[in-house]
């Protein structure tokens, strides 16, 4: 008759466990979200210039990205 208990407490604790594990912690700063620019053209090389591109977007900052150097553009969710 204690197989039963022990099960429960065990599940219960997977439980906890997980529901801990998916609400985390909460920062002040939240997400961020990023989308490739639609107006850049070109080679992504100098953070500044994709930066300056993603503010005229609606963005607060943009970084180059990747093999194929793109401009990615960013802001809090």
């Amino acid at each position: 008759m204690e197989l039963p208990g022990r099960l429960f407490s065990t599940v219960l604790l997977m439980l906890l466990l997980l529901f801990a594990t998916e609400i985390g912690p909460m920062t002040a700063e939240g997400r961020t979200c990023e989308s490739q620019s639609h107006r850049f053209k070109g080679i992504c090389v100098r953070k500044s210039n994709c930066a300056a591109i993603c503010q005229t977007e609606g963005f607060h900052g943009g970084h180059c990205r990747g093999f194929r150097r793109r401009c990615f553009c960013s802001k809090k969710c």
